[in-house]
């Protein structure tokens, strides 16, 4: 189950960059157009990172030990899934967006699918290592915050400038998570 599972989300990941790819070669390369892309790469490569550093292992490890591996994977392989690759989707909606138009006024259907797609993925996230590890990653919590935050800003900003802001909300996490598991597995 939890291998199935990682596989759904690097499809979805996977299948993300490619039309993200296709969306930006037929683009003039400009700058915002590159910037752009890169932005959407980054927030993939971020979405990764996040997912796979540590959680899908010790979800898989856990899993196969677990006297109630019936009832975790219930939630955490099927329930808590759902908001994780619903916006990993929500976020490659929003790349596609901001490939089509990088500059300008930022519309409603832009800011939801921008903040959105992290925001549903990172509640996923949370959610799926705390059944998994049983506490709640801070960095996690700081990130969701911050994406709400960034919500109520986010008119006021160019769609690049809102790509570029949750992609680097994204990194923040995952080197945050990486650098607080790596100190709390050396305690």
């Amino acid at each position: 189950m939890a291998e199935r599972c990682a596989g759904f989300i690097i499809i979805a990941l996977g299948e993300a960059i490619v039309v993200n790819g296709a969306t930006f070669a037929d683009l003039t390369w400009t700058a915002e157009n590159v910037g752009a892309f890169a932005s959407a790469f980054v927030a993939s490569i971020a979405m990764w990172w996040i997912y796979f550093h540590k959680g899908a292992e010790a979800g898989s490890e856990l899993i196969s030990k677990s006297a109630e591996s019936g009832r975790l994977a219930r939630s955490a392989y099927t329930y808590l899934h759902m908001p994780i690759i619903a916006g990993i989707i929500l976020s490659a909606v929003a790349d596609e967006l901001v490939l089509k138009h990088p500059t300008g006024h930022t519309d409603v259907k832009t800011v939801l699918s921008a903040i959105g797609g992290p925001l549903l993925f990172l509640l996923g996230t949370i959610l799926f290592k705390f059944d998994i590890r049983g506490f709640l990653q801070l960095s996690h919590g700081v990130g969701i915050v911050a994406l709400c935050v960034l919500a109520w800003f986010a008119h006021g900003l160019s769609p690049l400038m809102l790509s570029a802001l949750t992609s680097a909300l994204l990194i923040v996490v995952a080197v945050w998570e990486s650098v607080s598991l790596r100190s709390r597995a050396a305690e």
